[in-house]
């Protein structure tokens, strides 16, 4: 029997996190509270998949092994008293790690680059080119969209090395960091 998938990383729900990328992708053809609502469906993803890797860390920690055995004799639910009275360091590493690494590569690193791009686009564009207003907005758009899916990867590993550096060497022994981003 597989592993249950991650509802915040296998599943379409991933896709929430992107939202900030999209809403700076439109920048130049929404208003400016449309851009700001996509950072906040962006941080509610970030929030809660925080929040689900401390209590699948709850949980895990929270659950007695069987003498000699490598399974849980008795699973707890993730939200028991029992589970989060167990080991509040593992559930502080998995929720901060979770949070930091889901705030760089999924909303600021990624935001800040798309909005960047975005800008430069529509500069250059109305510098090198004589297209309407209306033509060069959406054309930065479609730049913007387009760059999503190659800038992913980059950023997702810079973040690692980054965490890996810096943050995770303070917790590094106590509890490990979700494996999967």
């Amino acid at each position: 029997m597989g592993q249950e998938p991650d509802l915040y990383r296998d599943t379409w729900v991933r896709y929430l996190g992107y939202a900030n990328e999209v809403g700076e992708s439109f920048r130049p053809l929404v208003p400016v509270p449309v851009v700001w609502a996509s950072y906040g469906v962006a941080t509610a993803y970030v929030t809660a998949d925080a929040i689900d890797k401390g209590r699948k860390a709850a949980a895990v920690s929270a659950t007695p092994l069987t003498p000699g055995l490598s399974i849980p004799a008795l699973p707890l639910t993730p939200v028991s008293p029992q589970a989060h009275a167990q080991d509040p360091t593992r559930v502080g590493v998995a929720v901060v790690d979770t949070f930091v690494w889901q705030s760089l590569a999924s909303v600021a690193i990624p935001g800040f680059t798309i909005n960047r791009l975005c800008a430069a686009s529509l500069a250059l564009l109305g510098s090198l080119t004589r297209w309407p207003l209306p033509v060069r907005r959406w054309t930065t758009t479609a730049l913007g969209l387009a760059a999503i899916p190659l800038i992913i990867t980059p950023i997702d590993r810079t973040v690692d090395f980054l965490m890996d550096s810096s943050l995770r060497k303070l917790y590094r022994t106590p509890g490990e960091p979700p494996t999967s981003h």
